[in-house]
């Protein structure tokens, strides 16, 4: 096996290990609120404020390193992440597991941006945007297998012993990293000024907007998948982790599928998916009446509500690339950025629905996100096709 290929596996691998960081918690809330006696709902802030830590950290970590070699930056990253996830482990207090959870998510998100910014480097031209598809599938394969072994895991042992698990992923990470990445790549250093100027260009601008309400869409009814599948549509508990693998599945194809249009200017056909997913959010609430048609929708639903990432990933890279080579790495972390705060306005705007018209109807938020982003969509291309014709 050539190196590369082995240098696309261990970035994978990555996306896997940081995936399966911030998933876990969702699979183990109740354990923990068990041991430490508190709420799950208390718990449940575990998510929301690593969320917003890693939309806010992530952008300062990867402007104020950029002046320092990016294997020296990744490895030091990559070991407070280890730090932070083993102490998630060792935590003995609500407080302690809270700090341990800030830790990982103010570098988790320098981290995938750095690895994006390698695999743009060393992956030939006609291969980036599929490797791209695979890091980000590192991610789903993170929440169909590893949360549900982590789960697992917690429940016959315990919820430290998952996060240990992490942590020795981690660190056969780190090793290999140390191996297989080049110790210098060609980089183009900047003040913290020269590489805002990335954002002021239309293209990025409408760009990271698309990615936010795309992130909002899918939360907006994802948020509430577990009560869908079984208040709404009437699945039993016991089937649940079978229909969520199935799911989860669906994601992994997505991720792939999207690669796919990456490599052929996939912006260009991807107001088309945002017309299905209107649709099928606003007929939602009718396909639920059925069990076949309403799991058959939100399948349908998996597969292309985030098929954006890829396109819009080597969007920014080329982006940078061509104009701002000073911003590369921020460049590369744009779309973790406003996904992260998209999720966060989703969820919310969930909650807020469900409050109002009810389970059955939430999907009516998420279409109206779906809306946006169809008018968003257009908008980009046209920004690109008028960029091309001045420049």
């Amino acid at each position: 096996m050539n190196k590369y290929r082995w240098q696309a596996i261990v970035f994978v691998l990555v996306a896997f290990m940081l995936g399966c960081n911030e998933f876990i918690v969702v699979g183990v809330l109740s354990d923990i609120a068990q041991e430490f006696r508190i709420p799950v709902a208390t718990v449940g802030y575990l998510v929301t404020i690593f969320a917003t830590v890693y939309a806010v950290s992530t952008p300062f970590i990867t402007i104020l390193t950029n002046r320092f070699s990016r294997y020296k930056t990744l490895m030091t990253l990559m070991g407070i992440f280890l730090v932070g996830n083993t102490l998630s482990g060792l935590a003995m207090s609500f407080p302690i597991l809270l700090v341990s959870r800030i830790i990982t998510a103010v570098v988790a998100g320098a981290i995938i941006s750095l690895i994006m910014t390698f695999a743009s480097t060393i992956a030939p031209r006609e291969k980036r945007a599929g490797l791209v598809s695979w890091i980000f599938a590192g991610f789903s394969i993170a929440s169909v297998f590893g949360v549900p072994i982590g789960t697992a895991i917690s429940t016959s042992y315990s919820w430290h012993d998952a996060f240990y698990l992490i942590s020795v992923i981690s660190a056969i990470t780190c090793v290999l990293l140390g191996w297989l990445l080049p110790r210098q790549v060609e980089q183009v250093q900047g003040s913290v000024k020269n590489q805002l100027v990335l954002l002021k260009d239309r293209r990025v601008i409408v760009g990271i907007a698309l990615v936010l309400f795309t992130a909002a869409t899918m939360y907006a009814y994802y948020t509430y998948i577990r009560p869908l599948l079984t208040t709404a549509l009437g699945f039993s508990t016991t089937s649940l982790n079978w229909l969520l693998f199935l799911i989860g599945i669906m994601s992994i194809l997505s991720n792939r599928f999207s690669g796919m249009l990456a490599e052929r200017n996939g912006l260009r056909v991807m107001p088309r998916f945002y017309i299905a997913d209107v649709i099928l959010l606003v007929l939602l609430p009718w396909g639920l009446s059925s069990k076949v048609l309403g799991l058959a929708m939100l399948l349908v639903l998996s597969l292309i509500v985030t098929i954006l990432n890829s396109p819009i990933q080597i969007h920014f890279l080329n982006i940078a690339e061509a104009d701002y080579p000073q911003s590369t790495v921020l460049a590369s972390s744009l779309n973790s950025i406003f996904f992260n705060f998209g999720i966060s306005l989703g969820s919310a705007t969930a909650s807020g629905m469900l409050g109002t018209v009810g389970l059955k109807h939430i999907s009516w938020g998420a279409a109206g996100y779906a809306a946006i982003s169809l008018v968003l969509a257009i908008g980009l291309n046209r920004v690109i096709k008028h960029h091309r014709q001045t420049a």
